[in-house]
């Protein structure tokens, strides 16, 4: 895991302004155990860590964790009650991680897998797996061409 110390990563106020683009932020219960759920089963790389806050990097692309606690008075906090599935109906996406290997280390660690790693007709194999919070991780890489996706 690469991570900056609190003396390398901008400021709250800078890093908010230099944002670009969209964004993915995901608000969890235990930011420790969300980064240890993405760095050990996909091998992400982690920018910045604190018990609060996570940036997650992958090919130039970041996204954030921000713990439960750090919202305390943001309205999406209504929706992320005890037994709440969060993100129900999102899949993230991760292309280009071998989803037999995150699968295989998801199920050393625990983790719920809702569905083997299978080729798809749309052209890649993809594993389903549970995170810690219920989000829906789907790693995949693409099929060699000419595979026709069946089983």
């Amino acid at each position: 895991m690469s991570e900056q110390s609190d003396e390398d990563f901008p400021s709250a106020p800078e890093f908010g302004r230099s944002l670009r683009g969209m964004g993915v932020n995901l608000l969890v219960s235990n930011v420790p155990q969300t980064v240890a759920f993405v760095t050990e089963v996909f091998d992400l790389e982690m920018v910045y860590v604190d018990s609060d806050f996570a940036v997650i990097a992958r090919e130039g692309q970041q996204w954030m964790l921000h713990g439960d606690h750090t919202y305390h008075s943001h309205p999406l906090l209504a929706l992320t009650g005890d037994g709440v599935v969060r993100g129900a109906g999102i899949e993230l996406q991760l292309y280009g991680i071998d989803p037999d290997s995150a699968e295989a280390k998801a199920r050393a660690r625990g983790d719920a897998i809702l569905q083997s790693a299978q080729n798809k007709p749309h052209g890649l194999r993809e594993a389903v797996i549970v995170g810690p919070d219920g989000y829906v991780w789907v790693p995949s890489l693409p099929l060699r061409e000419g595979a026709d996706g069946q089983p």
